[in-house]
């Protein structure tokens, strides 16, 4: 295990990732298609198909209650050294080949092994399983100054066919988190059924525009290959031609499912990331700054270090270029009761979600409903049922 050392106040000061080489139980994701498809090989069982959802929806919320939480923080005089370790970054780097290598995989044992429709199905959830963590990897790169990751970034987002987060997450989702403006905060009384199609057609026109307005400024064209948008959305047409070309037609079905259940699986997580939480404005009528305040916030082991420490967003929208593994707790930033395994669990069933969620939303805000970020269309009945806490 390597150790930090460094001199604070003439004193020799030492300290330990004692997760440093758990980050690399992250590309047990992208291996996920290669069990699924030997489990069912060896065992004859075909439930097997189905293992990438079996394993965020019950596997890792029982690692997480198994190793519950962890709140200790680097140092600060560490993170600069954390940055700097490339062990750290190929922990991600890592994750591209796997994936990728999966999917070709994936697609020649849905050609090959004659799958029914419904083996189809629950194997296309498994690589999409991957896809979606995918654009968790291409989140945590896309925020880097250097260029590779941004680049890498991308590539990592074309499975999903969702390349224009990479615009809108940074440019648009960063700036109007925890507001009503943005399209990927969702509101207190707004269900994931709600969320989804307002999230997944609001953030594709807004990194439309924002590209468009970034270009235009530039003196350049919207319609070229300068257009990061459009380049990315070419990356998973060339993506999807080629195994078209390598697998036939036939495997289109396979991939159009898989590409949707990966970015709902982003969707989901960005439903529970910011619900109901809002920025006030001033007396300017301009957003505060964004704070830890403003992000749901969770310490759980298990689902924090497959997801690259994603669940301390906290921190992450605070200082979004900080690196993974230097993230942060703080305590005055609004706890999920469970890791993101369990809790899009809940996203997905309304009622239960909102026993669970809304009451915390309105302990995090002292009673008053009215300064959370409240659904327009239960606005009234929100303020009727809750009122402002005096």
């Amino acid at each position: 295990m390597k150790t930090l050392t460094s001199t604070v106040d003439g004193t020799e000061v030492r300290w330990r990732d004692k997760k440093r080489y758990l980050w690399m139980l992250g590309l047990i994701v992208p291996l996920l298609p290669y069990g699924a498809a030997n489990w069912v090989r060896d065992s004859g069982w075909t439930g097997f198909y189905f293992a990438g959802p079996v394993f965020i929806l019950l596997i890792i919320p029982l690692l997480d209650w198994v190793f519950g939480t962890d709140r200790s923080n680097p140092p600060d005089w560490a993170v600069e050294q954390l940055a700097e370790d490339r062990y750290y970054r190929w922990c991600t780097f890592l994750f591209l080949p796997l994936q990728y290598a999966g999917l070709v995989f994936a697609c020649w044992v849905v050609t090959t092994r004659g799958l029914s429709l419904v083996d189809q199905f629950g194997y296309a959830l498994t690589v999409g399983t991957v896809a979606g963590v995918a654009i968790n990897t291409a989140h945590e790169l896309g925020h880097k100054s250097v260029k590779a990751e941004r680049r890498l970034a991308k590539l990592a987002l074309a499975q999903s066919g969702y390349g224009h987060f990479y615009v809108e997450h940074n440019r648009g989702h960063h700036n109007r988190v925890a507001t009503p403006e943005d399209p990927a905060s969702s509101r207190l009384g707004e269900t994931f059924w709600e969320f989804l199609p307002r999230t997944v057609v609001g953030s594709a026109r807004s990194a439309w525009e924002l590209e468009s307005r970034r270009l235009k400024a530039q003196g350049k064209k919207v319609w070229s290959t300068d257009n990061d948008v459009l380049t990315a959305w070419a990356m998973t047409v060339v993506l999807f031609g080629g195994l078209t070309a390598a697998f036939g037609v036939k495997i289109l079905p396979f991939l159009v499912v898989q590409a949707v259940f990966g970015f709902s699986l982003l969707e989901v997580v960005n439903y529970l990331e910011h619900y109901g939480l809002m920025r006030q404005k001033d007396t300017n009528g301009r957003y505060e700054r964004c704070q830890p305040e403003h992000s749901w916030n969770s310490n759980h082991v298990a689902s924090n270090v497959i997801l690259y420490q994603l669940e301390r967003h906290s921190d992450h929208h605070a200082h979004p270029t900080r690196r993974y593994q230097a993230l942060r707790h703080f305590n005055d930033a609004p706890q999920l009761p469970s890791g993101y395994g369990l809790m899009l669990g809940l996203a997905y069933l309304p009622p239960v979600w909102r026993r669970v969620m809304d009451h915390r939303v309105l302990d995090h805000y002292d009673g008053d409903v009215t300064r959370a970020n409240l659904h327009p269309r239960k606005r009234a009945a929100l303020i009727a049922k809750y009122g402002v806490d005096a």
